[in-house]
């Protein structure tokens, strides 16, 4: 688990407003190009395009291929969600077809470009912001060496790491970096500061020892230097961790959803912008199987079953009915390879994901998103939460049509206790790591899965 160290300075604030400004400069310029003048429309596309990439995702620290594909992948999922709101809001027409694909093309190559000259410039930004400042950490365990292996790797810090202070022996710790040192007793802490123009102190002692960092606290009151305390993280798998407060006291989040604030409202708006434009493009389609399910076997052709949604909450979901059964009760049996239960046409409809279109209405609802981790039946839930830790953390957030648990190949039965296993720690995973861009990747490979017919439902 990487910790991140100096994300204020110069170098990080430039990063945070690059790519969005780059963007709006690449548009601006391509406007300009074609039209010869900045009208309020292009204005008003501009601010939207800002909001959308700010903050920017750090990139300079990434691999080029991974820089490269990173963009492209923001860049188109933002482009094509601004052309479909754009065809549905029939604004599109007001531009040429030969300035849409110019832009499409042109404004990654300008962000690439960026991000290549900010790599160039770096070295010269952070001597600018003058010397390193001069660090050392209290305590050596876990999270100590985790924040000194961060510093270490990390080419554009703006932190050196003197060394560590611990008042165990030496064979009785961790080994330390072959860069660092052991500076002495704890007690010794505030000397030193002082004779050595020490700009900051990590403390990394737990939170047990209350006596001791008070203590030492005291003993720094003395002292111009800042006092940085890291929590052992490490005792918990951390789930949206963050720093708050509530009336003025301090909090740490350790589990937390991801969608609070301006990220629900994002979630939210694009859950409904992009379910109603789907089910006005699909609505003959759903006609159709609703025809064909009507007349090929007895039974409704709505599926209602009851699944838990946020909070563990219980809804219910919509599918198109593939199986001779409607199960809903204290025992529902998972699809398998050869079930019987499943109708021919239910078999195509469950192999190309047609099933699943029905819930894009329970997204309208509020009771689904788009995109977060599948909903399991009533009695299943039931079941899994006493036999595998964490279980019902994925009911942070609400569930969804699809999950980046099934576009990475754990869709459909779940024969194992180890597969299941897997498929929540995927969508422990999303929610630990969420982001609008992370949805647009996985909506857009789930289009692919589906197209190459790799769904492995049953």
């Amino acid at each position: 688990m990487g910790i991140s160290i100096a994300r204020d300075n110069i170098l990080f604030i430039i990063e945070a407003f690059l790519q969005p400004v780059t963007i709006v400069l690449a548009l601006w310029g391509l406007y300009y190009h074609f039209y010869g003048e900045l009208t309020p429309l292009c204005l008003t596309l501009s601010l939207i395009l800002f909001l959308l990439n700010f903050p920017a995702h750090s990139n300079i620290h990434d691999p080029d291929l991974e820089s490269i594909s990173n963009v492209l992948i923001s860049w188109f999922s933002i482009a094509g969600f601004i052309l479909v709101f754009g065809w549905f809001t029939e604004y599109i027409g007001l531009f040429s077809v030969k300035a849409i694909v110019c832009w499409l093309l042109v404004t990654p190559v300008f962000q690439l470009f960026a991000i290549l000259l900010l790599r160039l410039a770096a070295p010269i930004i952070i001597k600018l912001q003058g010397p390193a400042k001069r660090s050392v950490i209290v305590g050596i365990n876990e999270q100590g060496l985790a924040l000194a292996a961060s510093i270490a790797k990390d080419q554009y810090s703006t932190t050196k790491l003197i060394g560590f202070f611990e008042d165990r022996e030496l064979d009785r710790v961790p080994k330390l970096p072959s860069n660092t040192s052991h500076l002495g007793a704890i007690s010794s802490v505030a000397s030193y500061v002082k004779e050595n123009r020490i700009d900051s102190i990590y403390l990394c002692l737990p939170v047990a020892d209350q006596s001791r960092m008070v203590k030492l606290l005291n003993k720094l009151k003395d002292t111009t230097v800042s006092v940085y305390f890291v929590p052992d993280i490490f005792q918990t798998e951390l789930i949206q961790g963050s720093i708050g407060e509530m009336n003025g006291i301090p909090l740490v989040a350790l589990i937390e959803t991801p969608f609070t604030g301006f990220n629900g409202m994002i979630k939210r708006v694009a859950d409904i912008l992009f379910s109603l434009v789907t089910l006005i493009l699909i609505s003959p389609v759903l006609a159709c199987i609703a025809i064909a399910i009507k007349s090929t076997s007895p039974g409704p052709v709505i599926f209602k079953q009851r699944r838990y949604g946020l909070y563990g909450d219980e809804i219910t979901v919509y599918k198109f009915r593939s199986m001779t059964v409607c199960e809903d009760g204290t025992e529902v049996k998972q699809a398998t390879k050869t079930d019987s239960r499943i109708t021919p046409l239910g078999a195509f409809l469950r192999k190309t994901s047609l099933d699943e279109l029905p819930q894009f209405i329970n997204v309208l609802q509020g009771r689904m998103s788009i995109v977060g981790p599948r909903p399991h039946a009533v009695v299943h839930n039931e079941m899994y939460r006493k036999m595998i830790t964490g279980y019902m953390i994925r009911h942070k957030v609400k569930p969804g049509i699809t999950g980046w648990a099934q576009v990475n190949g754990l869709r459909g039965e779940t024969e194992t206790l180890d597969k299941m296993k897997e498929r929540i720690d995927y969508d422990i995973d999303y929610l630990r790591n969420w982001s609008p861009k992370l949805d647009m990747y996985i909506v857009v490979k789930t289009i692919l899965v589906v197209l190459k017919k790799e769904s492995g439902a049953y």
